[in-house]
């Protein structure tokens, strides 16, 4: 027998901050970093994410003085991802799925029979 498809669906975000309050990572630091990953330049990423180079800037240089690590390498023909960066691109989308999958389980076990989904 199939299952019905849900009306409702929870959502949820997710972001680390520092002790002060302040954004170290979240899906659009993660966004930056994809974007700069897979078109080797901040410019470019700019573009495709219709936001300034000075905001991209400022945001992935606020998260690399809050770390005290660098999460980009620049070159004269663009940037790329250090290490970090990478381990924080792949580590953050895993740990979204965990979450919403247990999001996702918690919403049918508590709150689905009361809304009648």
């Amino acid at each position: 027998m199939a299952r019905k498809e849900c009306q409702f669906r929870i959502r949820s975000k997710i972001w680390v901050e520092n002790a002060d309050g302040k954004v170290v990572f979240g899906l659009g630091r993660y966004r930056i970093l994809e974007a700069v990953q897979r078109l080797g330049s901040l410019q470019a990423a700019a573009q495709e994410l219709k936001m300034s180079y000075r905001a991209i800037w400022a945001r992935i240089s606020a998260t690399e003085q809050r770390l005290g690590k660098p999460l980009l390498i620049r070159q004269p023909w663009g940037s790329r991802l250090t290490p970090l960066g990478e381990t924080l691109l792949h580590q953050f989308q895993g740990l979204q799925r965990i979450v919403e999958k247990e999001s996702n389980t918690l919403y049918e076990n508590l709150m689905a029979a009361e809304l009648g989904d």
